[in-house]
């Protein structure tokens, strides 16, 4: 088939809670907040029939090409693009509940207050995603006059954030400036990539308003790159470390997913038997440290420190495109230890309520 949106690039310019570790006996403030967590592993091409197929389903909840990473599950708005007045912007995103790069769109949506609305893919048939021959989440259909599909979280983002700045051109010619090209992973595997997709395509003078520095952009662009290159890679390690959290885990997949109880019984102690391993496999591949938190810790302290102690959010007063995407990653992790862990042992509390509270003020 046809790549889609294969067209030549344009020329650009510059082309307060209370955190404790017994968590069992004194429940944080958001945990008595949220409602129930759920996760599962990043999507697949499919698996075997039968049992392993369920498992496998379930392990593939989470979308993306980052590894097989927890999400977790947050109150999610039922935006009507009904209710949008004429000329706006309508949005249908599909995706799991429980994946991380889903969750960076929903945080980006969210924080721009752009209405939406969700459709849940069963994670075993994908049937809600049968019209496209791109079989990962998520997937945004945008009308803008004409319907359009982005594919992959940073393009979507990126392409979105590009038209609510810059009027000048289409919403559907600005996602031709992503082209899709194929490569190979170190693994021999061949997947698709998207060019600059943490590019925003402005012209000059609406670059030097978004970004009055380049250094500005620069530094955006990183952190961006960061949280899918690296900090996604981290999840996963974590939340199944050990057999008693990756029994936790499979726990809310469960009970968040659309299983029968036999089905249900069974993804929960088999998959998370094989997850066990799986993070096993996926420490050795990116080379963790035995004790994987110490990663966890370290990662989450490098971006606390990028931050600095004189901004709010590394885009200053406000959020930017960095701190939602690792904002999106690390919500995953909540309700289950390895988010605890993290709340304690490092220095990212304070920017992340932040992150929470402007989110749901912008939200409204």
């Amino acid at each position: 088939e046809r790549p889609l949106f294969a067209r030549p690039q344009p020329k650009m310019a510059g082309a307060g809670r209370v955190w404790r570790v017994g968590v069992l006996l004194l429940p944080p403030a958001w945990r008595l907040r949220a409602p129930g967590r759920a996760f599962g592993a990043a999507a697949g091409r499919g698996g075997s029939n039968g049992s392993g197929r369920l498992v496998l389903g379930a392990a593939f909840a989470l979308g993306g090409s980052a590894g097989l990473c927890l999400a977790a599950r947050q109150r999610l708005r039922e935006h009507s693009a009904a209710e949008l007045p004429a000329g706006s912007l309508q949005l249908t995103l599909y995706q799991y509940k429980t994946c991380p790069f889903c969750s960076k769109v929903r945080a980006f949506l969210d924080y721009h207050g752009l209405p939406y609305e969700i459709v849940e893919v069963n994670p075993i048939m994908r049937k809600e995603i049968k019209f496209s021959s791109y079989r990962k989440v998520p997937i945004l259909l945008a009308n803008a006059g004409s319907p359009l599909q982005l594919n992959d979280s940073s393009v979507i983002i990126s392409a979105i954030k590009t038209y609510l700045i810059s009027r000048r051109n289409s919403l559907e010619e600005i996602v031709s400036f992503y082209p899709p090209v194929k490569t190979m992973t170190e693994q021999g595997k061949e997947v698709l990539e998207y060019e600059n997709k943490y590019w925003l395509m402005l012209d000059e003078k609406e670059t030097k308003r978004v970004y009055p520095v380049k250094e500005v952009r620069v530094e955006e662009m990183k952190w961006r790159k960061w949280a899918d290159d690296w900090l996604v890679h981290l999840i996963s390690p974590n939340v199944y470390r050990t057999p008693k959290e990756a029994l936790a885990s499979f726990d809310y997949i469960v009970r968040e997913g659309k299983f029968g109880t036999l089905e249900g019984l069974f993804a929960k102690y088999v998959g998370a038997v094989a997850m066990f391993f799986v993070s096993k496999r996926l420490k050795k591949r990116h080379r963790l440290r035995d004790d994987v938190r110490e990663d966890l810790y370290e990662a989450v302290n490098e971006w606390v420190k990028a931050v600095g102690k004189n901004r709010l959010f590394m885009g200053g007063n406000q959020p930017n495109l960095a701190d939602l995407a690792v904002y999106g990653v690390l919500r995953v992790m909540e309700g289950l230890e390895a988010f605890d862990d993290m709340m304690v042992h490092t220095n990212i509390q304070p920017w992340y309520q932040r992150m929470e509270e402007v989110i749901e003020k912008t939200g409204v």
